[in-house]
This record gives C-alpha cells, sequence and structure tokens, in this order.
C-alpha cells in the first residue's frame, strides 16, 4: 500500500501464519529509505516525489512557517522548494549529507528568499504615474496576466492541467483532488509538482513576471 494517503488504515494479520514449509503469499514491499526516494526522482519517477512529500511535507512546512511567519507563504516556500528538489535530485551525493537534511536545505532557503523579498516589497515606494487611472491601469494588467496563465494551462498534458486547475480555479485540497479524479495522493502531488514546473517555464517563456 502506497503511504500517500493521509490516513493510512493498518490491516491487521497477528495471528495467522503460513502452513509449514510454506512461504507468504504476496509479501509486502520493502519501505524504500530516504536516499533511494531521491535516487528515484533523479530518474523523473514521480511516485517517488509524491512519497517524499507525504514523508517531509509536513516537517518543510513547520520549517518554513517558522522562517516566514505565514501560511500562504510558507506553503509557496514548501511547493517552490519541492519543485527545485525535483529539478536537482540527479545533483544529491549521500556521502555528503542525509537525504533529510538535504532537502530541508532547499525548504530552509527558499523561505529566507521569501522573507527577503517580501522585505524588499514593504521597503520599495509605490509611485503612480501622474494623469493615469490606475484602476484601468490595473486591470489591464490583471486580465493581460489571466490570459498569459490560461493559454500556459492548454498547454500542459491533461494529467497535469485538471488538478491545477481543480486546486486554484476550485479550491479543491489535495485530499479533494485525490478522490475527486479516484487516483492515490501521492499521484496527485507529484502530477501537480511537475505540472507547476511545466507552467512556471511556458509563463517565464511568454514574459509573465509574478506580482
Amino acid at each position: 500500500m502506497s503511504a500517500a494517503a493521509q490516513s493510512p488504515i493498518a490491516i491487521s494479520v497477528v495471528g495467522l501464519r503460513a502452513p509449514w514449509g510454506e512461504l507468504p503469499m504476496s509479501p509486502k514491499a520493502p519501505r524504500r529509505s530516504d536516499e533511494e526516494l531521491v535516487e528515484a526522482v533523479a530518474q523523473a519517477d514521480e511516485d517517488a516525489l509524491g512519497e517524499l512529500y507525504d514523508r517531509f511535507g509536513k516537517v518543510a512546512y513547520g520549517l518554513a512557517y517558522k522562517i516566514l511567519q505565514d501560511a500562504a507563504l510558507a506553503e509557496d516556500a514548501v511547493q517552490e522548494a519541492f519543485l527545485q528538489i525535483w529539478r536537482s535530485a540527479g545533483s544529491y551525493r549521500p556521502e555528503r549529507a542525509k537525504a533529510s537534511t538535504w532537502l530541508l536545505t532547499f525548504v530552509h532557503r527558499r523561505a529566507v528568499d521569501l522573507v527577503r523579498r517580501e522585505q524588499k516589497r514593504r521597503t520599495l515606494p509605490v509611485v503612480e504615474p501622474q494623469g493615469a487611472d490606475p484602476g484601468a491601469d490595473e486591470e489591464a494588467v490583471q486580465r493581460s496576466r489571466r490570459e498569459i496563465v490560461q493559454d500556459a494551462l492548454r498547454r500542459l498534458p491533461a494529467e497535469q492541467r485538471e488538478p491545477i486547475e481543480l486546486a486554484y480555479y476550485g479550491g479543491l485540497t489535495q485530499s479533494e483532488l485525490a478522490e475527486r479524479l479516484d487516483q492515490p495522493l501521492g499521484t496527485i502531488k507529484s502530477r501537480m509538482f511537475t505540472g507547476l514546473q511545466r507552467l512556471r517555464v511556458l509563463l517565464s517563456e511568454a514574459g509573465y513576471e509574478s506580482a
């Protein structure tokens, strides 16, 4: 059974033994180590990425929140860190650090980057051009951004686009997405990670700049 479900149900078989001289049927696959999961992610294994998120997502969020003191920013930091992990897994060297340490370093760095970004944003003065209608300009900018995002979403594979649209436009959680789409939670998470990674590239190519 995958470790992706948030509330796994353990089925007890205590007291049941295989007949003498016979091997148990359907032995449970051994749990992969953190290092093995990172190695699998380096081979573009999306399920392995989902397993890593299941193991470290809560710890990663706690670390990010401790630094940022903001729930939304902490979620952004974790998401962007795992996207970076997906891209950088091939550079991991187990002889240099434990997989958990290596992984949480990405979360820490991204959280610190967001702190600096927010501090810089708060110190920048807001200058409105004279004679301009700021309301009309802002509306035009937002409309242009929506069109760029919608075009980029259309270019994603359906299995990546659908959960992203349902999450951001429908407000569904990843657990609700797994139920709605009849997919394991780990699969939903990994598809969203890779889909958001591709979306980031498409938006950058289109000249989209986040606020």
